[in-house]
Order: C-alpha cells, then sequence, then structure tokens
C-alpha cells in the first residue's frame, strides 16, 4: 500500500479546520513520518508564521495518525480519540513561514496500556525545528468515520 495515497481524514479523529498533517510518509512499528505544508487558513498560523500551538499539534497528530493506521489497517478496527498526557523537553529552535513543508517524525520509546511515550521531531530539511517528547493518552472511545 503507498501511505501517500491514504487520506489522512481516515485516520485522524480530528476534521477540518483542525487537520495538522497533509500525508503519511512511512509507518513501522516504531517510526511514523508525517508531512504538513504551512499554508494560510491553517488555523495556527499568525502573520504568516505557523504558532508554537500548531507545532505541538504536528507531533500530537502524527501520533494520532499512527494510532489510526494501525486500528484501521492493522487491526480493522475504528480510531481512537488521545489526548495529550504531557510535553517533555519542547524545544522549538525556530518557526515555521508560510509555504515550508514541515516534516515530523515520531519514535515510539514505550507503549504501557493505553499510554505511548515517543520522542518527536520537526524538520525543514536538515534543518531541525522542534524537538520533544510527548506522552499520548488513548481514550475507549471510538470515532465514527
Amino acid at each position: 500500500m503507498d501511505l501517500k495515497t491514504i487520506n489522512i481524514l481516515e485516520l485522524l479523529p480530528q476534521r477540518p479546520p483542525f487537520i495538522m498533517v497533509d500525508k503519511l510518509l512511512y509507518f513501522d512499528e516504531v517510526r511514523t513520518n508525517t508531512c504538513l505544508t504551512v499554508r494560510a487558513d491553517n488555523i495556527f498560523v499568525d502573520d504568516d508564521t505557523m504558532t508554537a500551538t500548531g507545532l505541538i499539534e504536528n507531533i500530537a497528530q502524527t501520533c494520532a495518525v499512527r494510532l489510526g493506521y494501525i486500528n484501521r489497517y492493522i487491526y480493522k478496527k475504528d480510531i481512537k480519540i488521545g489526548f495529550i498526557g504531557a510535553i517533555k523537553n519542547l524545544k522549538i529552535y525556530r518557526l515555521p513561514k508560510l509555504g515550508e513543508e514541515l516534516f515530523t517524525s515520531i519514535v515510539v520509546e514505550e507503549e504501557i496500556f493505553q499510554m505511548t511515550l515517543v520522542n518527536a521531531e520537526i524538520k525543514i530539511g536538515d534543518d531541525t525545528l522542534v524537538s520533544a517528547v510527548m506522552k499520548i493518552a488513548m481514550s475507549d472511545m471510538d470515532v465514527q468515520i
């Protein structure tokens, strides 16, 4: 399956205008990569610049894409709602501008019960914009898409 052809809305519980991922680029048991182009109609863009909140939400939605892919394409179940449980070691080196394409990578460090701990990084080319550790808590609630 070509991951880039998957409609991202099939993997996310969020709906427009609150979508912070354009495409799933890579998936395996540990790593997930997504991309997002910064556009003027993004609710987290202010004065032609994406906000820190938008970058954090991009990481969280990359986690949601991973879990949505697992639920929909591996377990053949509905996707679940997740919540940011904690953010540690957040470093924002710069904020992206309109037209820039963000490449977000999460690496699962631990999964215990319904908690997932990931190391996350957002890059533009070789330039790291954000690094963080994020904990995602999963709900038992299914989302019908």
